[in-house]
């Protein structure tokens, strides 16, 4: 039977150990309470400068925003953009301008189902009639017009975020449900996209932060394309390694 003293030194000994764990349970937490202070910043400035759109309130949503039609132009003129052939593009409203450039540009276009329920959809210009590519650039109308697909069915040339803020540095935040992050996870390990594929957003300019804090999961950005200008990030930094 183990004696005071003996519980007491094997105490000791693993005192480093609880004070590591909770040095990174606290490190986390304030990670978190800084993403989320961070967002809810982002979101009140947007409805209360009136940048918000449809849909309405933006709390906890990828937000829509005035300009967002400008910004998806503004992403047509990318080299990185001209030369993809398949985009990955996110499901939500502010990058549904983005969707219907790329298959008016009669380019494939990839898009993830809500809350990835149901996986991934794939949408072929050439199989949507011209007048259908507004619509099907819609979550209703991808499912109309688009058709389930294993990721590792496709090859993306480009992936498109969306955004709640950005950093110049390439910091990226969404709305806190991890499913970007996932939606390249997925992808990447499936061979559907690499290390090397352009990682794009959209954004309004009240968006982008001085600096976002990032965990290794979180997938960074390689430019930043608002309604007034385009932001390259240094290369170098991180990617999500998976």
């Amino acid at each position: 039977m183990p004696t005071l003293i003996n519980l007491l030194g094997n105490a000791k000994k693993l005192e480093p150990s609880f004070r590591c764990m909770h040095a990174c349970v606290a490190e986390k937490g304030n990670v978190n309470l800084a993403k989320k202070n961070i967002r809810m910043r982002v979101w009140r400035l947007m409805e209360e400068r009136g940048i918000a759109t449809f849909p309405r309130p933006v709390f906890h949503r990828i937000p829509n925003f005035v300009g967002a039609e400008k910004a998806a132009q503004n992403l047509r003129e990318l080299p990185e953009y001209k030369t993809a052939k398949v985009i990955f593009c996110n499901p939500d409203s502010p990058q549904k301008p983005v969707r219907e450039a790329a298959l008016r540009d009669g380019k494939v276009v990839v898009m993830a189902t809500p809350r990835l329920r149901k996986g991934f959809l794939l949408l072929d210009p050439n199989k949507i009639p011209r007048d259908s590519v507004s619509k099907a650039s819609t979550i209703r109308g991808a499912f109309e017009h688009g058709g389930f697909i294993d990721p590792s069915e496709v090859k993306v040339d480009l992936f498109v975020a969306g955004s709640v803020a950005v950093s110049p540095d390439g910091g990226r935040l969404g709305k806190g449900t991890g499913y970007s992050d996932q939606e390249y996870a997925i992808l990447k390990n499936s061979g559907g996209l690499t290390s090397e594929t352009p990682v794009v957003t959209t954004v309004h300019d009240f968006q982008v932060v001085e600096k976002i804090p990032r965990e290794e999961w979180d997938v960074s950005v390689d430019v930043i394309v608002t309604p007034t200008k385009v932001i390259r990030i240094t290369p170098g930094r991180s990617k999500l390694q998976v």
